[in-house]
């Protein structure tokens, strides 16, 4: 198990370079207390490495967040244009749809921390959670906490123990990864449970839930996955999204198998048309595929750093070309992957892009804060503005 540090983190080269930038975890702690103060730079703000067991347990590891100018003091950080690694100027539009869309997502949640509604399970929930943390929302302190908290709690809580899938479907099963990837390092295992008694630790979760999408694939002729864990047959939107929850895991320091990675990019890459079109089934490309999974594909191309393929660079040239594509049939899920492809691959035409979907999301929002079906089509709706926050450790470039 690799360490993880909170606030900075170790690279290839064994440099320590900023992660988290501005998250905190001890009470009290200067730039913690207000969300917009998290959002910015904070110096001596202290980090608490999480209690209650799992990969982490007992290790009780300190990391102090860094200031800028030590940041960039650090050999090979000079590099990165500062705006993209700690963000620009937020569009003022942001905040307000932002703060409107939690304040729909908490008032809906249940008490047993789950979202109901036509697409519920574990996935609609890692959304949602994901949505709250994308933004700065602590899960130990603040408006949000108890409503993270109980999200954490429940999904934890609905993992099959012996398995490790997260239900109802493999797709469920990527983006409640995904979650709980991001949440891992954020959240105080102490806090967690509220006095109850531990089911598993967010560490042993994440290594049953890696386990469960190795095995699941170990039965798939083709690399990949589909809806059911047991299924032969693969569709890239399903194996993207398990892989990006397989990649946010090792972002997080945990271990998962290369070969795992591997089999399912070279499914990807399969599926990967000349012309960037990305085929759903089948695994061959230039199939007539959505411009969803030609986002798809950038991403976990960009991701795992195979920028150089020509699966790679045709996909994102599609994507650079359509900038004014709208999504018909899943505009939510359209935005999600767009938004993230583009920041990865082209900074200059996510800036484009975005303005423009601040702009869209700004007027598609309802009076009572929601995007779409309800929390489904929120937590993606806000996730497709939170790339403007930069905190999740998975929007790292």
């Amino acid at each position: 198990m690799k360490r993880r540090f909170f606030g900075r983190r170790a690279a290839a080269d064994g440099e320590l370079r900023p992660s988290r930038v501005g998250r905190c975890l001890a009470a009290g702690a200067d730039g913690c207390t207000e969300r917009g103060e998290r959002r910015g730079l904070a110096s001596g703000a202290v980090a608490r490495q999480p209690e209650g067991g799992g990969a982490r347990a007992g290790r009780g590891l300190v990391a102090v967040a860094i200031v800028t100018v030590a940041f960039f003091a650090v050999g090979g950080a000079r590099a990165q244009d500062p705006t993209l690694r700690f963000g620009g100027q937020i569009p003022a539009e942001v905040d307000p749809i932002y703060q409107r869309g939690l304040a729909y997502l908490a008032g809906i949640q249940d008490a047993d921390g789950t979202w109901k509604g036509g697409n519920a399970g574990t996935g609609v929930d890692g959304i949602c959670l994901m949505a709250f943390l994308a933004s700065g929302e602590d899960p130990n302190y603040g408006k949000y906490a108890a409503t993270i908290r109980r999200a954490l709690r429940s999904m934890i809580q609905h993992q099959d123990e012996k398995t490790g899938y997260l239900p109802d479907s493999m797709y469920h099963h990527g983006f409640g990864t995904l979650a709980l990837a991001e949440a891992y390092g954020s959240i105080d295992e102490s806090l967690l449970w509220e006095g109850g008694k531990p089911v598993r630790s967010l560490g042993q979760t994440l290594d049953l839930a890696i386990r469960c999408a190795a095995t699941s694939q170990k039965k798939n002729r083709w690399g990949g996955w589909r809806y059911s864990p047991d299924a032969t047959d693969a569709d890239t939107s399903v194996t993207g999204a398990v892989l990006m929850g397989l990649l946010a895991c090792r972002n997080a320091g945990l271990d998962v198998p290369d070969e795992t990675i591997n089999a399912g990019m070279d499914y990807m890459r399969r599926s990967t048309g000349k012309d960037g079109s990305v085929a759903y089934s089948g695994g061959f490309g230039s199939m007539g595929g959505s411009m969803n999974l030609t986002a798809i594909s950038a991403l976990v191309g960009a991701v795992t750093k195979t920028k150089e393929t020509d699966q790679y660079k045709a996909s994102l040239k599609r994507l650079q070309e359509n900038l004014e594509h709208r999504e018909t049939s899943y505009p939510e899920y359209f935005r999600y992957y767009m938004a993230q492809a583009l920041f990865q691959g082209d900074y200059a035409a996510w800036q484009k892009w975005n303005a423009g979907k601040v702009r869209e999301l700004h007027d598609a929002q309802h009076d009572d804060g929601s995007f779409g079906n309800g929390a489904y089509g929120t937590g993606m709706s806000l996730l497709g503005l939170a790339l403007n926050y930069r905190f999740l450790p998975i929007y790292e470039r």
